[in-house]
């Protein structure tokens, strides 16, 4: 099996960085007072979650070598709902969300609110069940400064060769990141940039955040073809996603102009639901590659919920 290797990429927001670089000696000299000693545990603690992302767990190669017996690539995106810090049903809905994997003979997988606990990997631990290659990076939390961090992975039948990183949009909040991490994934029918998002929750920030990510796309790509997945917090009536919308072919729209598209529901604590709203999407961009949209639905776990999201599904074929 592949071993899996830690490597760093640049990708946080230079004032974001370098705020964080002016606290460290502040903090280290604050504590060296006598009096401030006691607080030094949860002075690390409090450094780790502001760390700045960039560093990334990859397993370059799949387990096993992946015959296709044609051109078609299946892409699944999926939050799979962390549930910090209750983790309620974690394993269960993991379960029901591998059998749907399988069940589509998905190809890539891109994932958000992927869990790391000092005792478990949620990446790896797929990674192991579907026999895929992998790559992983942390965005909010921090696994050795608190015992538990979420982040982004991408999942691939293929080999992985090259990664991408993000940090998107500056905000002034050092300990809450939102990123787009990727890879570019080669396939029998040549390579393909995989990218897995998850944007933030307030208007304006997620407007900026998705600008920065289609300039980042626009200087990274060149003519390479990339699927965009992920949990974009915004409502497809929103001004930004119809702009990217005009950039980027929507994948569920093209084949369903007129379905009812919710991938998530806001319900009250008695259970009724407060709001339901598309927010999760799957987006091509086909450079110079021919690639056709064979099907796009929305899919729930096979054996009981696997998230509080709706998963995306997406077949295409490189025509030609």
């Amino acid at each position: 099996m592949p071993i899996t290797q830690e490597v760093f990429i640049e990708a946080h927001p230079a004032r974001s960085a370098s705020f964080f670089m002016s606290l460290q000696p502040r903090i280290q000299r604050l504590l060296k007072l006598p009096l401030l000693r006691h607080l030094r545990p949860l002075a690390r603690k409090v450094q780790a979650v502001a760390e700045p992302v960039g560093r990334l767990s990859v397993q370059w190669l799949p387990g096993s070598i992946h015959r296709a017996k044609n051109k078609t690539i299946t892409i699944i995106s999926a939050n799979l709902w962390h549930d910090w810090p209750k983790h309620r049903h974690l394993t269960q809905r993991l379960e029901s969300f591998a059998g749907m994997v399988n069940a589509e003979n998905a190809d890539v997988v891109l994932l958000q609110e992927v869990s790391h606990r000092s005792d478990f990997h949620v990446d790896r631990w797929l990674s192991e069940r579907f026999g895929m290659a992998y790559a992983y990076s942390r965005a909010n939390g921090h696994e050795a400064g608190i015992g538990f961090e979420e982040g982004l992975a991408v999942l691939s039948r293929f080999p992985i060769q090259t990664l991408y990183l993000q940090q998107l949009g500056s905000s002034a909040n050092i300990f809450v990141h939102r990123l787009a991490m990727g890879a570019k994934v080669l396939s029998p029918w040549g390579p393909f940039a995989a990218i897995s998002v998850h944007l933030g929750l307030f208007k304006h920030q997620n407007s900026r955040q998705l600008a920065h990510l289609n300039t980042w796309l626009n200087s990274i790509m060149g003519g390479l073809p990339a699927v965009i997945g992920g949990d974009f917090n915004s409502h497809e009536n929103s001004p930004h996603i119809t702009r990217m919308r005009s950039a980027w072919l929507d994948t569920f729209r093209l084949l369903h102009p007129h379905a009812d598209g919710t991938t998530h529901e806001l319900r009250a604590p008695w259970g009724s639901v407060l709001r339901r709203s598309r927010l999760d999407y799957i987006f091509l961009r086909s450079g110079k590659a021919k690639w056709k949209v064979l099907e796009t639905r929305h899919l729930d776990g096979c054996s009981g919920p696997h998230s509080d999201h709706r998963a995306v599904l997406t077949r295409l074929v490189l025509n030609g």
